[in-house]
């Protein structure tokens, strides 16, 4: 596997050398990181704080492990409102984002850093109301996304949603999916999935499976989808990328074409886990 890796580095080192020196100089950056021992401490966090990295076959596990290097190596995390950053924060909350990137490869290409919170935060908002009166609020929130790199993860809610792997809710999976999302632009539910036909075949069937969950809601009828998928396309991504990867049995069964569309994306099919 390791063998593997640095091939796949190599051909990805060829392919970018006519972009330029400074991607390069990062490819060649990353395969050294790869090639390093997965510290022992790292394996017992693992154990510990994220059950589902269990359950991976035992060539996905050893491959979760080299995108965690490679986000810890390359992205700072940064305490706030006191929280100290050990790697006990670290690797908990890059194992469960590494999770994403198991079959896609690559890395969260627009990420600059991520800024943690000892719990929930507080963020001022606003909502334009009748008559154009905008309308002051302070949301109290459990992660956020920016499109100009930064995610916002309150360390409670990061524990949580590793402990139960199983629960349909993941702060962590949900945020890095904006990321993903964010990587070409704004989050707007179309992360890269390809050209032609198979971007086409995305936006058509996400289309359909966002205004199912709104109809269904409507009917207050019970399903495996959070309600706040709901609210617009991108959070109906991040909340489907949610239920994929805790839940993917109860997702296959009762949406199989969301569920055939996410594992395009994601090539890979927890189903075979």
């Amino acid at each position: 596997m390791l063998l593997a890796w640095g091939l796949l580095l190599l051909i990805a080192a060829l392919a970018g050398a006519a972009l330029g020196g400074p991607w390069l100089l990062r490819v060649w950056r990353r395969q050294r990181i790869v090639r390093q021992p997965f510290p022992a401490a790292w394996r017992d966090i693992l154990r510990r704080r994220v059950p589902l990295a269990r359950e991976l076959p035992a060539a996905q596990q050893l491959r979760l492990k080299k995108h965690i290097q490679v986000l810890l190596a390359e992205v700072p995390f940064i305490g706030c409102a006191g929280l100290a950053i050990d790697d006990e924060v670290r690797v908990t909350i890059a194992a469960q984002a590494a999770l994403l990137l198991l079959g896609r490869g690559g890395s969260f290409g627009n990420l600059r850093e991520v800024l943690v919170y000892p719990g929930h935060f507080v963020v001022p908002g606003s909502q334009a109301g009748a008559g154009g009166v905008v309308h002051e609020s302070r949301d109290v929130l459990a992660g956020q996304s920016w499109q100009r790199g930064q995610v916002i993860l309150a360390w409670d809610a990061v524990q949580a949603g590793a402990a139960d792997p199983h629960d349909g809710g993941n702060v962590v999976l949900h945020e890095f999916a904006h990321q993903l999302d964010q990587d070409t632009g704004a989050a707007n539910g179309a992360p890269y999935v390809g050209r032609g036909a198979a971007q086409r075949q995305w936006a058509r069937v996400m289309a359909q499976e966002f205004a199912h969950l709104q109809a269904r809601l409507l009917r207050a009828e019970p399903g495996v989808l959070d309600p706040y998928g709901a609210s617009n396309p991108a959070e109906f991504f991040a909340v489907a990328s949610e239920h994929f990867f805790e839940q993917p049995a109860a997702l296959a069964a009762e949406r199989p074409a969301l569920y055939d569309q996410l594992r395009r994306c994601y090539r890979l099919d927890p189903l075979a886990w």
